[in-house]
């Protein structure tokens, strides 16, 4: 019986690494443009846990003729920052409540964009949710 040696079609190394070095290359071109995407993606985070804390804040001023202070006064607990080993993008906290005005701030635990500025929201009594900080 005589056996014949087969050979099968395949990329080499060399091949292989090529690609996977053009491929890196592509990416490090790429990723600087794609970078406010994402900052404007999870800005959306901000956004929607701010007019959360403002329907939760009018429902306590209609039963109490004032704002809150605390979240645990309106029943919001926030969830857990990335850099408290959760999901939350942004620290949420009530800078000014009073008989007839509140004010809530979101800002951002990480910088998105490598730039050294993070990024900060506020919602107002009246509903006016502005970006205080751009990123």
């Amino acid at each position: 019986m005589k056996l014949k040696a087969k050979k099968l079609k395949a990329f080499t190394l060399i091949e292989l690494l090529t690609v996977l070095i053009i491929i890196g290359i592509l990416v490090m071109i790429a990723l600087p443009n794609l970078m406010p995407l994402v900052s404007k993606a999870k800005s959306t985070e901000a956004q929607l846990q701010l007019e959360h804390v403002y329907t939760l804040e009018k429902s306590y001023f209609y039963l109490h003729s004032k704002y809150s202070t605390e979240f645990s006064e309106i029943s919001y607990e926030p969830a857990k920052t990335v850099s408290e080993n959760g999901s939350a993008n942004y620290r949420l906290e009530v800078t000014q409540a009073s008989n007839n005005a509140f004010k809530v701030s979101a800002t951002a635990v990480t910088d998105f964009d490598g730039d050294g500025v993070f990024n900060a929201w506020e919602v107002d009594q009246d509903k006016n949710i502005k970006e205080v900080t751009p990123d």
